[in-house]
């Protein structure tokens, strides 16, 4: 079964092929097809801008197409950044700037629970649907460790003493949002196709 993937982070590419490695499900990145133009994601919720992602890529393809859209949200600062994530530090910054604008906004506040959030949207003739994922955890006080990408060296997920920026790749592939996003996607391809490893 193979689909376009609607996102031009090559991180995130990697990401999702490692989890879905021993599954059925092939993926086509976007400059595999030659799509190089940006897709304005200004959307009001994760769903909104998932559902904008995979329509642009329908729209131009007709073909099966998933995207996905995440971010972290922090309790005390009322869930932001959310939608905002990839760009709270401005419109041209870089991961280090993310990082370096979260922390200095949660000086002196001790509670730092957060969470990151995923969505996936799969789009084909059918319509679409969506599939979400949520992994808890909270902001260290300093950056850790030079693994993952965005926000992994602050993030501390539940149940671990390090961020994903030192944990594993394996991991953080196991107990990721991402992964529990498409969880959900296999589990519902695979009601509709039994044939799909499990």
């Amino acid at each position: 079964m193979e689909f376009i993937f609607a996102t031009h982070n090559p991180h995130k590419l990697e990401e999702v092929r490692a989890i879905l490695k021993d599954t059925d499900i092939h993926i086509i990145g976007l400059h595999e097809i030659g799509f190089h133009d940006e897709i304005v994601e200004d959307g009001d919720s994760f769903r909104a801008n998932a559902l904008l992602k995979a329509q642009a890529i329908y729209s131009k393809y007709g073909k099966a197409v998933f995207s996905e859209d995440s971010g972290l949200e922090v309790d005390a600062l009322g869930g932001d950044p959310g939608v905002h994530t990839a760009r709270y530090a401005g419109p041209d910054c870089n991961h280090d700037d993310n990082n370096n604008k979260l922390l200095k906004n949660l000086e002196g506040i001790e509670n730092r629970t957060a969470r990151f959030q995923s969505c996936i949207c799969l789009l084909d003739e059918q319509g679409h649907q969506f599939f979400e994922g949520t992994c808890e955890g909270s902001i260290h006080t300093e950056l850790e460790g030079t693994g993952g990408f965005g926000y992994d060296p602050i993030f501390i997920p539940a149940g671990y003493e390090e961020s994903f920026g030192i944990l594993s790749d394996e991991i953080k592939n196991e107990i990721s949002h991402r992964r529990k996003s498409l969880d959900g996607l296999c589990q519902w391809l695979r009601q509709i196709d039994k044939s799909l490893k499990k």
